[in-house]
């Protein structure tokens, strides 16, 4: 579709925030990290161990990485990657609740990977620039608090799934019913609003030293984040067998993921997105060691407070270093800093279930890594270069 196609069929601010905040909540609440809250009650109604649940997490950070390679190398147009996208997210979730076969989970969460791999590049290519040419760059906040908000959501289904005595695939059945609603939801406006045009300039030159030290430190992020947004509800099943306990800890988690969005978005002109960062990845690494030290609900709260708050943030500010020491490279930066962040994010459940037995407490060792890493990389973002 031509740009003088689409101009003839505006979309409101409202209408793309709304849009977009609804992609990311299916997308990532479900397609990415649904599976987090869901994995006590398949450990509980199909005695799942947690190397198991390691596997399948990895699978779909595997798929995440090669979504994000695809596109990568060849850029979808925006509205084809959000509605196929948001449609294989739904299949492949409710394919989750009418399989019970492990082999087949590995193939369906891979698959879900690779989706909302799309999803998160086409609603960005799409959302972003056109939210700016409406003076409106400040409601990006609203678009990337979808994610919060759909891991919250989906937290609280799977919450009320666990009170009830549900069986997990009846929740995957469920979740994957709302993200076909999602999907007819955006299928309309995304085709009427035309593709947004990539850049053919080819993005030359070296990311040089300092480019480099954010693409080991959004590796480090990646990896510290992961362990807590893949096995905190089980850590927290660990201490508290009541899931009307243990169940909050991922609702907490997305709240705070959403809050911290759209905080840091309203005052974003007035912070420098290094220090952010840096301060980010502090917070996390006390909120990743928390639960190791003192084992206990109380702590793992703590832990999805400030996990939960800051991974989100420290996306949004590494993405605004990558523009502000790039300049006309920066695409180049930010594909870098991504892969390193999908090897991070694969790395940490495999990490996990190559120490696991079968209880979460066997996490403790790869978190302490994690905390390192963490740690590593807000030093590395003490230096703000001119």
């Amino acid at each position: 579709m031509s740009t003088m196609t689409a101009n003839r069929h505006p979309i409101s601010a409202l209408k793309i925030t709304l849009i977009g905040f609804a992609a990311l909540a299916s997308a990532m609440g479900v397609g990415r990290f649904a599976f987090t809250p869901l994995l006590p009650l398949m450990q509980a109604h199909a005695g799942m161990s947690l190397r198991q649940g390691a596997w399948l997490a990895g699978a779909n950070y595997v798929g995440y990485l090669v979504g994000a390679m695809l596109c990568s190398i060849t850029v979808p147009a925006p509205r084809h990657a959000v509605r196929f996208g948001l449609v294989a997210v739904a299949l492949l979730t409710l394919g989750m609740g009418v399989t019970d076969g492990f082999d087949a989970w590995l193939a369906l969460r891979f698959g879900a990977g690779v989706a909302s791999a799309y999803v998160l590049v086409g609603v960005s290519a799409w959302a972003l620039p056109v939210l700016a040419r409406h003076d409106r760059s400040v409601w990006s906040g609203w678009v990337f608090a979808g994610v919060g908000v759909g891991i919250s959501l989906a937290g609280l289904v799977v919450l009320l799934a666990g009170l009830g005595g549900s069986d997990p695939a009846g929740v995957w059945l469920l979740l994957g019913l709302a993200s076909i609603v999602v999907a007819g939801i955006a299928w309309a406006p995304m085709r009427a609003a035309g593709a947004v045009a990539a850049s053919s300039v080819r993005q030359a030159g070296r990311l040089g030293a300092d480019g480099w030290r954010l693409v080991l430190c959004y590796g480090t992020f990646g990896f510290g984040y992961i362990i807590p947004a893949t096995f905190l509800p089980a850590m927290a099943r660990d201490v508290i067998a009541d899931p009307a306990v243990f169940g909050w800890v991922w609702p907490v988690f997305g709240a705070t993921a959403a809050l911290s969005t759209v905080a840091v978005a309203l005052g974003s002109r007035r912070m420098q997105a290094r220090r952010v960062w840096a301060l980010g990845q502090l917070v996390m690494a006390a909120g990743v060691l928390a639960p190791v030290l003192l084992p206990g609900i109380g702590t793992l709260l703590v832990a999805a407070v400030c996990v939960g708050g800051t991974f989100m943030v420290n996306t949004m500010a590494g993405m605004q270093e990558a523009r502000r020491i790039a300049g006309a490279h920066a695409p180049k930066l930010m594909a870098a800093m991504t892969a390193a962040f999908a090897l991070g994010q694969l790395a940490g459940p495999i990490v996990v279930a190559m120490a696991a037995a079968d209880g979460a407490r066997h996490a403790a060792g790869p978190s302490l890594f994690a905390v390192a890493l963490l740690l590593a990389g807000a030093w590395a973002l003490r230096r703000q270069p001119d």
